[in-house]
């Protein structure tokens, strides 16, 4: 454990030109991406390794970030997949005797850059007013104006497919190969408390890269096909919307969550949007209209589909689920069909467990 963690200066650069400066936190480096910031108070291993952030600069609103380390199983994915990290006070020494390092070692371990001491409760009405923006953080450059010149390379979110940048590369199982159910997993960025999910449930998960033919995992005879949440503009993922009309073409039990949400939207005729700033964090309410209750859920999107599509393809499918903050669509069944999907996750990892029972209705449907 790092005792005599020093930081530097560091700066951050928005793209309205707006700096704010503060201290070095992580790896001493120079990254850029778009800011996003999460509302968690807890969790915040769990959101670094989710495979939905990458790409994207990590502002995390609870105001003190690292009292509690990290934990080498707490994590969704082989390695951090933020691309930078802000926050007001960060804890360097972490006080959970459970913790295998501090939050700092980690960081420097993974090469993620970071910044603290700034104003992020600014920062974050700033993208609620302005809407979502790339940023550039550098805690080794200190000319604004060549920070400024960089971040001018830095593509917009929009238009972006990076499914096929955290997918695996290789298929491969997960569970008991005695089980009772068999789950093929489409991997757009999948997170590894989903497959624990699909475990729990007596169910043996074959994984498979973003862009494996229908046809090739069909092979395997699965009882059920999952559609991963992942980051990036769904849009951009034309290939993956024509294997999921095949799904729907053969009837097949289908599940998704988050990106595999919209990419069955769109496999459906309903075009997705990009979001002004995106829901992320762990309190966001939804209302189930089957049931007519409501849910507290844990949410991670910076894109949706578009609710008055939805409203003109009511033949095909049936609204389940909508977000009590601002009414967008947040689930929907497919009329005639095996399958639904869901635009938060499930999961719950970080969040509260209150939707966990979709695991439950995939299941049966198998």
């Amino acid at each position: 454990m790092n005792l005599d963690f020093e930081p530097l200066s560091a700066l951050l650069v928005l793209e309205d030109g707006t700096v704010y400066t503060g201290r070095s936190i992580g790896a001493k480096g120079t990254s850029s991406g778009e800011l996003c910031f999460n509302t968690g108070m807890t969790g915040y291993q769990e959101i670094f390794t989710d495979p939905s952030y990458f790409g994207q600069m990590m502002i995390m609103t609870n105001a003190h970030i690292g009292n509690y380390g990290a934990k080498n199983d707490e994590i969704e994915s082989d390695r951090a997949q933020i691309q930078g990290l802000i926050v007001n006070e960060y804890c360097s020494v972490p006080s959970r005797p459970l913790s295998d390092g501090s939050l700092q070692d980690y960081l420097e371990e993974q090469s993620v850059v970071g910044i603290s001491n700034i104003d992020t409760r600014s920062l974050v009405r700033k993208i609620r007013s302005e809407g979502a923006m790339n940023a550039i953080l550098s805690s080794e450059i200190d000319n604004v104006d060549e920070l400024k010149k960089q971040l001018a390379q830095t593509p917009s979110m929009a238009g972006l497919e990076l499914a096929s940048k955290v997918t695996t590369e290789e298929p491969y199982y997960f569970g008991n190969d005695a089980s009772t159910y068999r789950i093929a997993a489409i991997d757009y960025g999948i997170k590894k408390s989903i497959l624990q999910r699909f475990v729990e449930r007596d169910c043996y998960v074959r994984v498979y890269p973003a862009n494996t033919p229908y046809e090739e995992i069909a092979k395997w005879q699965p009882d059920g096909y999952f559609l991963s949440n992942g980051p990036g503009d769904p849009a951009a993922m034309e290939y993956a919307v024509k294997e999921i009309k095949k799904m729907l073409k053969d009837n097949v039990p289908i599940f998704g969550i988050c990106l595999g949400h919209q990419l069955l939207g769109l496999a459906l005729g309903i075009p997705t949007y990009k979001m002004h700033h995106g829901h992320r964090g762990i309190n966001h309410p939804v209302l189930n209209v089957v049931t007519g209750k409501g849910e507290i859920t844990s949410q991670n999107h910076g894109f949706g589909i578009e609710s008055t599509a939805i409203e003109q393809h009511m033949d095909k499918v049936e609204t389940t689920h909508l977000n009590l903050n601002d009414n967008t669509v947040e689930g929907f069944k497919v009329k005639g069909k095996r399958a639904f999907s869901i635009q938060y996750h499930p999961e719950a990892s970080p969040g509260p467990h209150d939707s966990r029972y979709l695991f439950d209705e995939f299941i049966d449907l198998l």
